[in-house]
């Protein structure tokens, strides 16, 4: 009988590996109750969506400046240290958040700067934590690695939500989440601290700058397949994903159907990483697809026609169910396009790659919330969502009619 569950042997084989996905799974946790805690505060003090939407576009703005330069420092300097030092860096910001929450502040600009400043580091760090893998991990259990990496990525924002929801509703303060954020970041700060050195590799570029940045993107170009992964997750996370419409969608969609507004913001936040989650433990069959470009591409069409579904339904069970399936077509597609990247790049542009791979999967969803609040703001929450899963649908299609090649990709021949 084919085997169905993830391999576990990289966590049991593999003890940097092991360390680096306890903090990760932690630390995502705490970062997604205060994403949801964020969201909260925001509505609450303006009852916008648009408003809601801004948070994104500060988050977006950091993630594109810094990003490619943090994917050239963990090529040139050692990761462990990039990555020790922007967990620092969060773990102060997340201080912060809780001092303005504990001192009752109404104005949004500071959260505003806040969540920026988050991004900043995330944005620096986030490239160095991801090239660490394939360092760490021997290239044949990468896809396995890659499964798990998933797998903590969505126990983070199923759990992370959840909490951060019940918490903020049982206590009536958001001060709750923010405080759970502090001590997740303060064991990623411990994780990355453990880890053995990992001095940048010959042939990478001596000290970071723009001519680095350069280099990294001259090496993308002509590498359709490569850049394939990029335009297809930004089509789905711009697109697909009404995360900044929830707290208005909990509010007005289901009346009294399930608890405090908090908590149904927190189960429609949990419930795409619901199914990315169930889809990442049953993902055994998935390390033995070798077509991975005809994977991404109907693993996203999935994710718009879930969305625009969950636009269509009033009920908040069904809504759950829709935003699962749309997360598990969204992990699937994560986990080929990350293994993509880190099989098929050499080490010494694997930095600067996964720099610009944050500023994709990082800076898309960020991008995605201003564009659902901007929509939401002149034809409402239900056309937003529902218009946002059809262009997903269509341009991933005309995508793929651009460049019909991808679907023939094979990982046992990979052609970048």
């Amino acid at each position: 009988m084919p085997k169905l569950l993830l391999d576990l042997s990289p966590l049991r084989d593999l003890p940097a590996y092991r360390r680096l996905f306890t903090a990760v799974s932690i630390s995502n946790i705490g970062q997604q109750m205060t994403s949801v805690a964020v969201g909260i505060q925001v509505y609450s003090l303006t009852h916008s969506s648009f408003a809601v939407g801004l948070v994104g576009l500060f988050q977006l703005v950091p993630l594109v400046a810094l990003g490619l330069f943090g994917g050239a420092m963990s090529d040139s300097y050692d990761r462990r240290i990039i990555g020790s030092v922007s967990a620092t860096g969060m773990t102060l910001v997340s201080l912060l958040l809780l001092i303005q929450a504990l001192s009752g502040n109404t104005q949004v600009w500071l959260l505003y700067i806040l969540v920026a400043l988050a991004s900043s580091f995330f944005a620096v760090g986030n490239p160095a934590r991801q090239s660490i893998i394939p360092r760490i991990v021997p290239k044949e259990r990468l896809p396995q690695a890659n499964s798990l990496s998933m797998l903590s990525w969505n126990i983070g924002f199923t759990l992370g939500p959840l909490l951060g929801g019940i918490l903020i509703g049982i206590t009536g303060h958001v001060a709750t989440a923010y405080f759970v954020d502090v001590i997740a970041y303060l064991v990623m700060v411990w994780a990355m601290w453990s880890l053995p050195s990992l001095p940048p590799q010959a042939g990478a570029p001596t000290r970071p700058g723009l001519a680095s940045v350069k280099e990294g993107l001259t090496f993308l170009h002509g590498k359709r397949n490569l850049q394939m992964t990029f335009f297809a997750d930004i089509i789905a996370m711009v697109f697909g994903l009404p995360r900044a419409l929830f707290p208005a969608i909990a509010a007005h969609w289901y009346g009294e159907s399930i608890g405090t507004t908090a908590a149904r913001v927190g189960l429609l936040t949990a419930a795409p990483a619901m199914g990315a989650a169930v889809s990442a433990i049953f993902s055994a069959p998935l390390t033995r697809v070798y077509k991975q470009g005809t994977a991404i591409t109907w693993s996203i069409i999935a994710w718009g026609s879930a969305i625009t579904a969950f636009g269509l339904t009033r009920n908040i069970w069904l809504s759950v169910f829709f935003l699962a399936l749309a997360g598990a077509g969204d992990n699937v597609s994560a986990l080929y396009r990350t293994t993509m990247l880190q099989s098929a790049v050499p080490d010494e542009y694997r930095g600067r790659l996964q720099g610009l791979f944050t500023v994709v999967v990082a800076g898309g969803p960020r991008l995605g919330d201003f564009e659902a609040g901007a929509v939401a703001a002149v034809g409402g929450e239900a056309f937003s969502v529902i218009s946002g899963g059809i262009a997903c649908i269509v341009l991933t299609v005309a995508l793929v009619r651009w460049h019909p090649s991808f679907l023939k990709y094979d990982s046992r021949t990979p052609t970048l």
